[in-house]
């Protein structure tokens, strides 16, 4: 059997090239894995109205320029929501999902903690930004636990993009929609990542509503990582097990 075709999609924070290389050493060989920048980081600023459909087209474009008709997609926090679009948007390209701590999975049947949560957002996306990647931050963390602490030396020049490319995310994930009827006929195999140290309002309620949607879902929590030092950089070991039995699985069905 032919290795899997993987296409990784990083969160709003590090750069795919940073998110991605403990993941692709640990897996090797036993899959060819594709880490793609996001979008939104394509040119100095955000694209106008920018919304996960643009990170679906550069999905299909590299895709496209690989010559891959089908192929699996992992994504984390602001990529989990936009691999979800893409998801449920073109389902036929989809061989398996596998969402690390989405930063999104719709607006519909939110819990009440998700609308707090999403009301906070807003606040946050709203202060300037010497105090906004700390509150951003913050808030993805369970209550108790310490922020990882900020990088050594000057900053680096992709850091100067990320506060208007989070907020341009948090704008797409509050005006954006998913239709629920592609993915409860998804029939792939789908797996959700959730750190046990993470705002348990956050992902916990993604996860449940997911587990209700998907026809075949898999939900394995870390019991020690949270959204700033998730499985695929600290323990990529334990997750290339994961992802490598869902990708066998869903080639298996084919």
């Amino acid at each position: 059997m032919a290795p899997a075709r993987v296409i990784l999609l990083p969160g709003s924070v590090l750069p795919a090239e940073l998110a991605y290389p403990a993941l692709v050493a640990a897996v090797g060989n036993e899959a060819d894995l594709r880490p793609k920048e996001l979008e939104v980081y394509a040119a100095d600023r955000p694209p106008a109205e920018y919304g996960l459909e643009h990170e679906a087209v550069g999905i299909k474009r590299l895709a496209g320029d690989l010559g891959w008709e089908r192929f699996h997609l992992v994504g984390y926090s602001g990529g989990g929501g936009a691999v979800l679009h893409f998801t449920a948007t073109r389902p036929e390209r989809v061989l398996s999902l596998a969402l690390l701590e989405p930063a999104w999975t719709g607006n519909r049947d939110l819990e009440p903690q998700e609308v707090a949560l999403a009301q906070e957002y807003e606040r946050i996306a709203a202060l300037p930004d010497e105090e906004f990647m700390p509150a951003f931050v913050r808030s993805d963390l369970r209550t108790g636990v310490a922020p990882p602490p900020p990088p050594s030396g000057p900053p680096l020049p992709w850091m100067a993009k990320r506060p208007a490319g989070i907020r341009a995310f948090m704008a797409a994930f509050q005006r954006g929609d998913i239709d629920p009827e592609p993915l409860r006929r998804f029939d792939r195999p789908v797996y959700f990542a959730l750190g046990g140290l993470s705002n348990p309002d956050h992902y916990q309620p993604a996860a449940s509503r997911l587990s209700r949607l998907f026809p075949d879902f898999t939900l394995e929590v870390f019991e020690d990582r949270h959204h700033f030092d998730p499985p695929h950089r600290v323990e990529p070991e334990r997750l290339t097990g994961s992802l490598l039995a869902l990708w066998r699985r869903a080639e298996q069905g084919e």
